[in-house]
C-alpha cells in the first residue's frame, strides 16, 4: 500500500500495468476459492509484493470479474483512478495455458514499430508478463486441469485515450496498459519518456525516412505547416527529452531529423543539453552573449544578455536592433553544429526556429 502520510508531491502511485494485474490475479483467486478476495497482494514487475483493494468482485460458472482503481500517487496522470477490470474465464480446453486479450477501453495497436502485434490489444510486453505472472501463481491449482482467458478492459479508457498520444502511435479506441516497474513515481515523466521513443519507432515505419522532434504543440503546428507532405506520424513532439528522441532515432537508422523549436529549448541544446527541462540546467546566457557579439550587436547590449535570466530576453534586444533573422540563423546553427559533433555521421540533421506565434525565424544549415 501507499503511503498516505507521505509529503505533498512525493507520494508513489501504480501503473495501469500493475493495477490489471492485481485485478486478474483477484479475479484468478475468485475462480480457484469460490469468492473474489475484497484484498489482493500482486507481484509488480519489480518484485514487490503490493496489496490493492479490489471492488466489483463477483464469481460465478466459470467467470470472475474483479476492479482495481488506479492511484497515481502525486503523478499529474491523465489515467488516474481508470477503474481496471479483468473478466477471467476458464478454459478447461486450454490446459496450461493463459490468454490475454483487450477488452472495451484498451486501445487496438493499427501501427507497426511498437513491438506488438498489429491487429492487438495496446498492453505492453512488460505488463503482459506481469498478468500472466501473476494469473499463474494465483491459478496453479487449476492449470493443470484447465487454462485462463483474461480480458482486461477500462470503462473510462475511450475518453481518457483523446489526452494520450496513443492516436498518433496508431493505437485507436483506448489507453495502453504500461509500466516497466508497476511503479509510478510522482511527477514523473517516465510514461512521457517512452511515449516519445514509441514515436520515433513509429515514424520510422513510415518509410519517410525522417522523424520532425518538436518541442510542444505550437512547434508542431509550425513544422506542419513548413513541412506538409509528410505523414502525420513522422511528427514526435518531444518535450524536454532530445537524448531519448535522438537515440531511438539512431536505433531505428533513420537517416534524417528535423529538429522544430523556439528560443529558450534551443538554446539549451545548442550549449549541449539533451534533457531540457526547466529544472535541469539553467540557459547559458552567455552562449547567447557571444552569439550576439558575432552577428554586431553592441558590447553594452550583450553584457545586459549575458546577466540576463532568460533566453527571450535576447531575443527581444536584437529585435530592437533589427537583427532578428541574424541572431535565430546563428541559433540555428549552433543547434546544428552541437547536435551533429554529438552525433557524427548518424543522420542528417535539420534545425528550424519560429516565433512565439509560430511565425518562421530561421533554419540550418
Amino acid at each position: 500500500m501507499m503511503d498516505s502520510s507521505a509529503k505533498r508531491g512525493t507520494r508513489t502511485g501504480f501503473t495501469t500495468g500493475a493495477c490489471s494485474a492485481a485485478a486478474a490475479r483477484a479475479a484468478v483467486l475468485g475462480l480457484v476459492h469460490g469468492t473474489v478476495p475484497e484484498r489482493v497482494e500482486c507481484l509488480l514487475p519489480n518484485g514487490q509484493p503490493v496489496d490493492f483493494k479490489v471492488e466489483d468482485g463477483r464469481c460465478d460458472a466459470g467467470l470472475a470479474h474483479a476492479m482495481v482503481i488506479k492511484d497515481a500517487g502525486d503523478d499529474p496522470d491523465c489515467t488516474d483512478k481508470a477503474h481496471l477490470t479483468a473478466d477471467v474465464r476458464l478454459r478447461p480446453d486450454l490446459p496450461g495455458q493463459v490468454l490475454l486479450q483487450g477488452g472495451f477501453g484498451v486501445g487496438t495497436v493499427t501501427m507497426p514499430g511498437l513491438g506488438l502485434a498489429v491487429g492487438g490489444p495496446a498492453i505492453n510486453p512488460v505488463p503482459r508478463r506481469n498478468i500472466e505472472h501473476n494469473v499463474r501463481l494465483a491459478g496453479a491449482p487449476l492449470l493443470e486441469t484447465a487454462g485462463f482467458e483474461v480480458t482486461i478492459s477500462v470503462p473510462q479508457g475511450l475518453e481518457m485515450a483523446r489526452k494520450t498520444l496513443n492516436a498518433r502511435l496508431g493505437i485507436l479506441g483506448g489507453i495502453s496498459i504500461l509500466g516497466t516497474t508497476g511503479i509510478v513515481k510522482p511527477y514523473s515523466t517516465a510514461a512521457y519518456r517512452a511515449s516519445v521513443v514509441q514515436g520515433v519507432q513509429v515514424a520510422a515505419t513510415t518509410g519517410a525516412g525522417v522523424v520532425v522532434l518538436t518541442t510542444g504543440g505550437r512547434t508542431e503546428k509550425f513544422v506542419m505547416e513548413e513541412m506538409p507532405a509528410l505523414p502525420q506520424a513522422c511528427f514526435v513532439q518531444m518535450g524536454d527529452f532530445l537524448r531519448y528522441a535522438l537515440g531511438a532515432a539512431v536505433k531505428a537508422g533513420l537517416p534524417r531529423v528535423v529538429i522544430g523549436g523556439m528560443v529558450g529549448k534551443l538554446t539549451k541544446i545548442a550549449q549541449g543539453e539533451t534533457i531540457t527541462h526547466a529544472g535541469r540546467a539553467e540557459v547559458d546566457t552567455g552562449l547567447l552573449a557571444d552569439l550576439c557579439a558575432a552577428i554586431g550587436v553592441p558590447a553594452a547590449v550583450c553584457a545586459d544578455i549575458r546577466a540576463a535570466e532568460t533566453a527571450r530576453y535576447a531575443s527581444e534586444r536584437v529585435a530592437e536592433l533589427g537583427l532578428v533573422a541574424e541572431f535565430h540563423a546563428a541559433l540555428a546553427q549552433r543547434v546544428w553544429r552541437t547536435v551533429t559533433e554529438r552525433y557524427p555521421g548518424k543522420f542528417q540533421l535539420t534545425v528550424l526556429v519560429c516565433d512565439f506565434d509560430g511565425r518562421k525565424l530561421a533554419e540550418a544549415p
